[in-house]
């Protein structure tokens, strides 16, 4: 079976976007991409929240067209242009082709159908409002967060909604990566 794999980025203080949706404070760097690498890598899906693939749809699809890509814009857009697209929302309602909607009413049984179907595992990046949905449900199999040393504070948008949750609803594999270094994994 699929493993639901989440990674994520987040402040010092558990921001995952300033209080625009900025994500200009995150950093990247070739350690980190190569170790998205290995998860994209294993990964037959790609989940989203329908902000965070808004976002990604408007460049992956074309990006390694670019003539200044990166090899990191490159082997991602690769990637994502193959590879199933799910949608975690319940706005959303325009389909896009080749990317199937999960309605959170039955997010569970979704989830596990979908983990059933696919030939690899199932990432999803950012996304902090599916992956709330998917903790309180306790679909996530892994969970890596890349930790950025700054602090965002204000009125932005948490990693998570409540502490407590997050610990009651913490899947058997963590990994914390700060500045591209791995520094505590837990299995």
């Amino acid at each position: 079976m699929s493993k639901l794999i989440v990674a994520m980025h987040v402040s010092l203080d558990g921001f995952v976007a300033g209080p625009h949706g900025e994500m200009d404070w995150i950093a990247l760097d070739d350690a980190l991409f190569d170790f998205v690498g290995t998860l994209t890598a294993a990964a037959s899906a790609a989940l989203y929240g329908r902000t965070t693939f808004e976002m990604m749809h408007s460049y992956w699809p074309t990006a390694a067209a670019n003539p200044d890509a990166s090899r990191h814009d490159v082997v991602h857009s690769t990637w994502y242009n193959a590879v199933t697209k799910y949608v975690l929302s319940d706005s959303m309602t325009e389909a896009v082709p080749g990317v199937e909607i999960v309605r959170g009413d039955a997010l569970a049984a979704s989830i596990g159908e979908i983990k059933q179907r696919e030939s690899g595992n199932i990432v999803i990046f950012g996304s902090p409002g599916a992956v709330h949905s998917l903790m309180r449900e306790r679909l996530i199999d892994e969970l890596h967060l890349f930790v950025n040393p700054v602090l965002v504070t204000g009125s932005a948008r948490p990693a998570t909604s409540n502490a407590v949750a997050i610990h009651a609803a913490t899947p058997a594999r963590v990994t914390v990566m700060i500045s591209g270094s791995c520094v505590s994994g837990r299995e």
